[in-house]
């Protein structure tokens, strides 16, 4: 398999897919990730792990719907072309 525009592609979406999978609560908070472990004091710059979680959250919820479309085309287009 070449390495094509086309395969870069499909891996990232591959990885927003499996970002878009994950459960706060049976995957996340049983590695510390969860809701309640973000508490941080006024003023204090957040750490990688809070703008991790905050990356997560925000896929999860503005990327779901899109996510549908991009997948039926990538499946139309490998049912078509191979």
């Amino acid at each position: 398999m070449a390495f094509t525009l086309y395969s870069l592609i499909q891996t990232a979406i591959l990885c927003i897919n499996a970002v878009a999978v994950l459960h706060e609560e049976r995957f996340l908070s049983k590695i510390g990730w969860g809701v309640d472990q973000s508490v941080g004091g006024f003023g204090d710059e957040p750490g990688i792990k809070v703008q991790l979680m905050n990356l997560i959250r925000s896929v999860r919820t503005v990327m779901r719907v899109p996510l549908i479309a991009v997948n039926s085309v990538c499946i139309v287009l490998l049912l078509l072309f191979g």
